[in-house]
């Protein structure tokens, strides 16, 4: 049976104090509604339907970004949850299946569990919904179930009696049902409440109320928190890093101070991989088995092959590809550019928009000047190719397999394959000078001094 998500992403989140909406607030380099969005699209979801108010142009863009048949809807007034899923009735019209609400604010509901839930309403439940076990249930809403272990109502903390403020079984507001039922359930919610307000945990009570079965399904309550304030942002953040690290390990990565290793949200690393101390991920980086990132690295945007050692104080920016057993050592910066395999780029230097060859070596210092204040241009290094210190690489330029450049020259036309380029203005030694001079100059240092 097709299935569709429905992502509530309306909120100002006003405790945020920011003027980004809530739901934009990065976790693990992604908004939150990406996290909440990947979660639901990961069941094969069919359409994606995100419902976004207050900053509804940039939710709109980043939902696009992320999934470019994500379909926006807007909720121009905030009357609630069940108002805000009645805003994707229009764009859910003929469809036959069932539908996820989650919520852009919630980045931690896993895959498994939304499965668990489709399962549930695969047995015949007309309403699913996901529930957990509070270590302080204070102001959450209450499942209520009957004798036979089916849910029979939600009841709000503040509308609870003593003896139901006693249960710790609590609503996470994902609700899983057949999209046709419950726009149905929806059109029967009252807002006859002291917020004025339609309630999506009213859908229960409509359910029962018309012969409809409703269950719940448990999860741990760390996948049901919601981020509300900077503080909560911070305890999420934690929270990732904490479970990536764990599971980095347990697939076999070294992580020798994992403390202080930060991954993104879609940070792939091979088996075998060692990750030093105070290495941050950036978006978009994938590292093969075997390989090495030593201490204070940054890296986004990049893949890194087998065996290859980057660090330690290195950066890799977007379109940087390592080859087998390449070397990128201290302050040096990759960007947009390919190293062959066992390429060398040991120290102080940046290659960026360049492709350089199989076992090439890249002295300190070299510069691959790649940008004339509009264009960008290419540099090619060749195979085996050796670029001395402090060389200067005036692109577009290429430099041929085998040859090498003399240190401190400023390349700016083609070296052929096996020749030698250097480019430098003779020296000459004026001597007898050098003590001269420096007295010259303190002379000069002492007269300024006095005409102070």
């Amino acid at each position: 049976m097709p299935t569709a998500l429905i992502v509530l992403a309306a909120g100002k989140g006003t405790r945020m104090n920011s003027d980004l909406p809530k739901v934009l607030h990065p976790l693990a380099c992604a908004p939150l509604l990406v996290h909440a969005m990947r979660a639901g699209e990961s069941c094969d979801t069919s359409k994606t339907i995100v419902v976004a108010g207050h900053g509804a142009e940039a939710v709109c863009a980043a939902a696009t970004d992320h999934n470019p048949e994500a379909e926006v809807v807007i909720q121009t007034e905030q009357l609630g949850t069940a108002h805000a899923v009645d805003q994707a009735r229009g764009a859910l019209t003929g469809f036959s299946g069932d539908v996820i609400v989650l919520y852009g604010d919630t980045p931690f509901i896993r895959p498994e569990t939304l499965e668990q839930m489709l399962k549930a309403r695969a047995d015949g439940n007309a309403v699913v919904v996901l529930g957990f076990e509070a270590a302080d249930p204070g102001r959450y809403g209450r499942l209520i179930m009957n004798g036979a272990g089916d849910l029979d109502v939600i009841v709000e903390a503040k509308d609870a009696t003593p003896k139901q403020l006693e249960i710790s079984l609590c609503n996470s507001g994902v609700v899983c049902a057949n999209a046709e039922q419950l726009f149905d359930l929806i059109s029967k919610i009252s807002n006859n409440n002291a917020s004025g307000e339609y309630y999506l945990t009213d859908v229960v009570g409509c359910a029962v109320s018309a012969g409809l079965n409703c269950t719940t399904v448990v999860c741990n309550e760390e996948e049901t928190l919601g981020v509300d304030s900077k503080t909560g942002l911070a305890r999420a953040e934690a929270a990732f890093q904490r479970d990536a690290r764990l599971q980095a390990m347990e697939n076999g990565v070294t992580l020798t101070a994992p403390e202080t290793v930060f991954f993104a949200y879609d940070t792939v690393v091979g088996r075998d991989v060692t990750i030093a101390p105070n290495v941050v991920f950036g978006p978009d980086v994938t590292i093969e088995s075997g390989a090495t990132i030593n201490a204070f690295c940054h890296l986004e945007g990049c893949h890194i092959s087998k065996d290859a050692v980057v660090g330690p104080f290195a950066r890799l920016r977007p379109g940087a590809e390592l080859g087998n057993d390449a070397r990128v050592g201290n302050f040096v910066e990759i960007k947009n550019a390919i190293l062959g395999d066992s390429a060398k780029v040991n120290h102080l230097s940046y290659v960026g928009d360049a492709e350089v060859g199989e076992n090439a070596n890249i002295g300190a210092g070299t510069i691959t000047c790649n940008y004339d204040g509009v264009m960008k241009h290419k540099t090619k290094i060749g195979a085996r190719a050796f670029i001395g210190s402090n060389t200067s690489l005036i692109a577009p330029v290429s430099v041929g397999n085998d040859a090498l450049t003399g240190s401190g020259s400023v390349i700016d036309k083609e070296v052929p394959d096996d020749a030698i380029a250097i480019s430098r203005t003779e020296q000459k030694n004026l001597l007898d000078q050098a003590l001269r001079r420096l007295d010259r100059l303190k002379h000069i240092k002492v007269r300024k001094t006095k005409e102070r």
